[in-house]
C-alpha cells in the first residue's frame, strides 16, 4: 500500500480530477495549501509598497492505493497537471503502514477499496 501526496496548481485540479477518474482512482482527499518551490515567488506593489509573496497557492492530493495502482494514479496525476512550466508541482509516493475503515474494520489493502 502507498499514499501518494501530489501538490499541484489549483487552476490544474480539474484536469487531474478528470485524469484520475479516467485511471479509475475515485478515491482522494483535496486541500487547499500553500508553499514555493523552485519558482521561489513573486514581487507585487500594494499601494506603492513592495511585497514579496512567497508563499503560493497550491493544492494538496492525497491518494491511498494499492500496489497495482500506484503507476497509473501517478501517472494520470502527471498527464493532468503537467504545463511544462515552472511549479507544475511535486508528487511523493510514501510506503503506508496500515488502513482501517472504521466503518466494517477491514484492514489493509481491502480497507482501502
Amino acid at each position: 500500500m502507498k499514499l501518494i501526496i501530489a501538490y499541484i496548481q489549483p487552476e490544474r485540479l480539474n484536469d487531474v480530477k478528470q485524469e484520475l477518474y479516467k485511471a479509475e482512482v475515485l478515491k482522494m482527499s483535496v486541500t487547499n495549501a500553500m508553499g514555493c518551490g523552485q519558482q521561489g515567488g513573486f514581487h507585487e506593489t500594494y499601494r506603492g509598497v513592495d511585497i514579496e509573496v512567497n508563499l503560493l497557492k497550491k493544492v494538496r492530493i492525497e491518494i491511498a492505493v494499492n500496489e497495482d495502482f500506484v503507476k497509473p494514479t501517478v501517472d494520470a496525476i502527471i498527464k493532468g497537471a503537467r504545463t511544462g512550466e515552472i511549479g507544475d508541482g511535486k508528487i511523493f509516493i510514501v510506503d503506508l503502514a496500515d488502513c482501517i475503515r472504521i466503518r466494517t474494520g477491514d484492514t489493509g489493502g481491502e480497507a482501502i477499496g
